[in-house]
């Protein structure tokens, strides 16, 4: 068996083009900071546990198992009844993380983290990581665009989509003594740094990353990164945009999200999601709620009535748009209109 030391992962090209295959997951630079900033919690905080479905070496919580294994549990592959457990074991007064594919998490376990978890509000937390269209090649059963709109419409769950290492390693250590349950909606943890050193991330808060006088381009996960290097493109074409990592979707920052649209009416939210039900449509209904005149939302997103074709996933954000390129010409296209 690999030792900590060996899996610990190696400082490489985060672009790298074979980067969607699982059995490269140990050299990926943040495959396992998840888990590192479990066990650092753990080891101030008893009451912290981890709980896989057999996938403990492509999320890495299985670095968490050498400094806590009498913390960490192996459900097998029964994602649903691993939710009931950690409900059980909220029950006594853990804090369990749950940790497997957002496909599985977001979908598969819906009725469970509903019931088991919403409804009598327990501080279970639910690590979806390979969002989105993030696991490429393994195809519709395991691509998740529609589970921000699950669970959004859940009542007392709590949302969060970190960008990079640094705003995960953010969102777990705030959301700690949190009540209630929350999930956070994860890439394949080997993100592109989204933040530049000395940027704030505060649970609850959208942060705003760049300013700008054209529009406002809302991002979250690992379209922060392509936000940012569109707004960077399109300002030597004279096009100002802010850029806003719109990273907690429930508790919902409403104020935030309309102080940056009454400051330009041009708006413009990308996400790795569909664009019905997940974070555009949840700007849109804060506009409506608030009676804002004159807002033009364009949506960058899955298409909401498809099912991703299959490739790697470097090469499924530029079939789809939802890389830097892709996101600068939306807004090209749409201020040109």
């Amino acid at each position: 068996m690999s030792t900590p030391e060996q899996l610990i992962p190696a400082d490489i090209d985060l672009q790298e083009t074979e980067s969607w295959h699982l059995g490269m997951l140990r050299t990926q630079a943040h495959s396992a900071i998840a888990a590192r900033v479990l066990a650092d919690l753990a080891d101030q905080n008893d009451r912290l546990m981890v709980l896989t479905a057999d996938l403990g070496f492509s999320n890495r919580t299985i670095e968490f198992s050498y400094r806590h294994p009498d913390r960490f549990f192996n459900l097998g592959i029964a994602e649903q009844n691993m939710v009931s457990v950690a409900a059980g074991l909220a029950t006594t007064g853990a804090i369990p993380y749950v940790a497997t594919f957002a496909s599985f998490l977001g979908l598969l376990c819906c009725e469970h983290i509903r019931t088991d978890l919403a409804y009598p509000n327990l501080p279970v937390r639910l690590l979806g990581h390979h969002a989105g269209i993030s696991l490429g090649y393994y195809g519709t059963s395991h691509h998740a665009t529609e589970d921000i709109g699950i669970m959004r419409s859940i009542a007392n769950l709590k949302i969060v989509c970190p960008a990079d290492a640094y705003s995960l390693e953010q969102a777990l250590r705030q959301t700690v003594d949190v009540e209630g349950p929350i999930y956070f909606r994860l890439g394949r943890g080997r993100e592109a740094d989204a933040y530049l050193p000395g940027e704030a991330w505060e649970y609850g808060k959208i942060s705003v990353l760049r300013k700008g006088t054209d529009g406002v381009l809302f991002a979250n996960g690992i379209m922060v990164s392509a936000a940012r290097q569109a707004a960077e493109s399109l300002a030597s074409e004279g096009i100002s945009l802010t850029v806003a990592d719109l990273h907690t979707i429930q508790p919902f920052d409403t104020e935030g999200v309309l102080s940056l649209i009454e400051e330009s009416r041009n708006v413009f939210v990308a996400e790795e999601h569909n664009t019905r039900g997940g974070v555009a449509t949840a700007v849109a209904d804060a506009i409506i709620d608030a009676r804002v005149d004159g807002v033009k939302l364009v949506r960058i997103g899955f298409p909401p009535d498809e099912y991703s074709v299959i490739a790697s996933p470097y090469q499924l954000y530029q079939y789809y748009g939802l890389d830097a390129a892709g996101v600068a010409e939306r807004v090209r296209t749409s201020m040109k209109a």
